[in-house]
């Protein structure tokens, strides 16, 4: 199952579509374009974490952990600011989130200031998501177990579009993913350093 289909059955979609006032279906179009970058980030911290997945739990608990899920699920409006310091952890530049915004909205004819505003409560339902995912492991699981799968799962799955439909191509994240690594983020860095240039 695709990350924007869980999200979707959770009620994610709709209480960004809330606190956004736009439709659904936008915030899903939305959607299917952002998450293969925010996954992508988060797969890059696994990369660069001495402990890999386990060092990610603490990081996922460092950005708020399950609460981050809570919150854009409850009525009230969501206040992003935590959102932005995920994005802030996994991408390190608020350039490379304008240009993911940017990205997305040439892919899917969406406002670009509407995809900036969905960044940070998509980044925190997926934070969320995750670190629900590791805290429905076994404590202290050991590597191998489950939980690592599971997250493994999540990133390598989700993101690198093995779990994607027949036919389907990997959709977006293929399409952002020029050099077709399996991997769209560091594509989208170089994008934003020549844009900066």
């Amino acid at each position: 199952m695709q990350i924007t289909d869980i999200l979707a059955q959770m009620g994610g979609l709709q209480s960004v579509a809330n606190d956004l006032g736009v439709s659904e279906g936008e915030v899903a179009t939305g959607a299917e374009a952002l998450l293969p970058a925010i996954l992508g980030g988060f797969k890059q911290q696994v990369q660069s974490q001495p402990g890999g997945l386990d060092g990610l739990g603490g990081l996922l608990g460092q950005l708020g952990g399950s609460g981050l899920l809570d919150q854009v699920l409850s009525p009230q409006r969501t206040d992003p600011t935590q959102g932005n310091d995920v994005l802030g952890q996994i991408f390190g530049s608020p350039d490379v989130s304008r240009t993911v915004a940017q990205n997305a909205a040439s892919q899917t004819g969406l406002d670009p200031s509407l995809l900036k505003k969905m960044l940070p409560l998509l980044a925190m339902m997926v934070t969320g998501y995750m670190a629900r995912q590791h805290g429905n492991a076994a404590p202290a699981a050991p590597t191998g177990s489950p939980m690592d799968s599971d997250l493994g799962g999540l990133l390598g799955g989700l993101f690198g579009g093995r779990q994607a439909a027949p036919g389907g191509g990997g959709g977006l994240a293929s399409m952002l993913d020029l050099n077709g690594d399996g991997n769209s983020l560091d594509d989208i860095l170089r994008l934003a350093g020549k844009a900066l240039r």
